[in-house]
């Protein structure tokens, strides 16, 4: 479920912004945690959100928890870029802070779900969408069983709506298969250097090399 939101046209910036969307199990966050210990200049998105804190999650680092007055509060006051209810809970992620890093330079990372990725795509075209699936089917059920936090109807339904989530992989830039941990993180590493190494970005990192190299 999503609201209609308020938040505005981030304008151009010198970050660039990726968007990773998975179905829950196939290793999406342990990527992303890997993704960054692995390359420079480059943050993930802290989403707000008014579920539960679980065990061994740090508010502000894992996620901004809020109860749904200060959620619904947020809403209305146009501070989400993208937000929605997911499995009764409801998630969002603030324009501010993305607007922020990718006007310092930072590449911006956000984990969020196809739905998400529509609305951030309307305000952000040139947002790099890379979608991961896992290898298998009973792969993924296989790692919903192996956290030990859901009960079996929630790990049903979240199969349930991980067909769907996958349905929507073609809507996406590049796709990473994560059966081999290592080969899916190099995949994700060469994404982004790809991204930097684009003709419009390193003109504009390099401004002063290229005038010098054509000054004669």
């Amino acid at each position: 479920m999503y609201w209609q939101h308020k938040a505005k046209v981030i304008p151009v910036s010198r970050g660039n912004l990726f968007i990773i969307s998975a179905p829950s199990g196939a290793g999406k966050t342990s990527l992303v945690r890997a993704l960054l210990d692995a390359l420079p200049n480059i943050k993930v998105s802290v989403s707000h959100t008014t579920r539960s804190q679980r065990p061994g999650e740090e508010h502000s680092v894992s996620y901004h928890f809020v109860d749904l007055a200060t959620f619904d509060e947020m809403v209305s006051e146009g501070h989400f870029l993208e937000y929605a209810m997911v499995f009764g809970n409801g998630y969002g992620t603030s324009a501010s802070w993305v607007e922020k890093e990718l006007a310092a330079g930072t590449d911006v990372i956000l984990e969020i779900d196809w739905q998400g990725a529509q609305q951030v795509r309307q305000l952000l075209p040139g947002a790099v969408g890379i979608f991961i699936l896992p290898p298998s089917l009973a792969a993924l059920k296989t790692r919903l069983t192996g956290r030990g936090q859901d009960a079996s109807d929630v790990i049903e339904r979240r199969m349930k709506e991980a067909v769907s989530e996958i349905s929507h992989y073609a809507e996406n830039d590049y796709l990473v298969i994560n059966d081999d941990f290592d080969h899916a993180l190099e995949d994700l590493r060469a994404i982004i250097r790809s991204q930097r190494c684009e003709i419009s970005a390193q003109a504009r990192d390099h401004e002063a090399l290229l005038k010098e190299l054509l000054s004669e």
